[in-house]
């Protein structure tokens, strides 16, 4: 692709290196910045140098945060007693815009995946144990909130092995039929599951 300036040229190769943006729509975001008003490219460009010099990671859970600890681990309000194990934040994200959890949270920045070359030692399982074996710890759940991949079973196993000696109870998340699904176009995995998992009608 032929571009008018060298400046639109390399503005293009940095922003089509987002996840999901091809260098179609990256010259699409670059001539709306060319269009809009300075002020609006400087805000833009301040909130994301703020973000990568200001951003920290909670020196409990892992998750995202603005302070040491996050506004969930500081907050008065949540279970204490139980953990919800997660690969990411957008998976914290996902699970608290359906506000039907209400306890605390363990972010391991990934799953075991040998062909990737991640190993149990990449990820935060080590902090997880710490927790659990602290003196005062309050923790009686830890709810494995892993993808249903391979990938994320075996990261599973990896940590229900290691924490198998520990007072706590240890839950997976449901697997089944999403809701307005039909039968027919399930996998049989999930079908399989949904069948050994079934709940009493109520």
């Amino acid at each position: 692709m032929d571009y008018p300036s060298k400046l639109i040229e390399e503005a293009v190769a940095q922003i089509s290196k987002l996840p999901g943006i091809g260098k179609k729509t990256a010259l699409r975001l670059v001539l709306h910045l060319i269009r809009e008003k300075e002020e609006s490219t400087f805000a833009l460009t301040e909130a994301l140098n703020k973000l990568r010099s200001g951003i920290q990671f909670c020196s409990q859970c892992h998750n995202i945060s603005d302070a040491e600890v996050c506004s969930i681990c500081v907050s008065h309000k949540r279970d204490r007693s139980t953990v919800c194990v997660v690969e990411n934040t957008n998976d914290v994200m996902a699970i608290e815009n359906t506000s039907q959890y209400r306890g605390l949270y363990h972010v391991l920045g990934g799953v075991i995946s040998p062909i990737n070359g991640i190993g149990p030692s990449e990820l935060k399982i080590e902090s997880l144990l710490n927790r659990l074996n602290h003196g005062q710890s309050e923790v009686k759940e830890l709810i494995l909130a892993l993808s249903p991949t391979m990938e994320g079973d075996t990261t599973s196993f990896y940590i229900h092995r290691r924490i198998k000696d520990f007072p706590v109870k240890v839950s997976v998340i449901a697997r089944g039929i999403p809701v307005g699904g039909d039968l027919e176009y399930a996998d049989e995995i999930t079908l399989g599951r949904s069948i050994i998992g079934r709940t009493l009608f109520n």
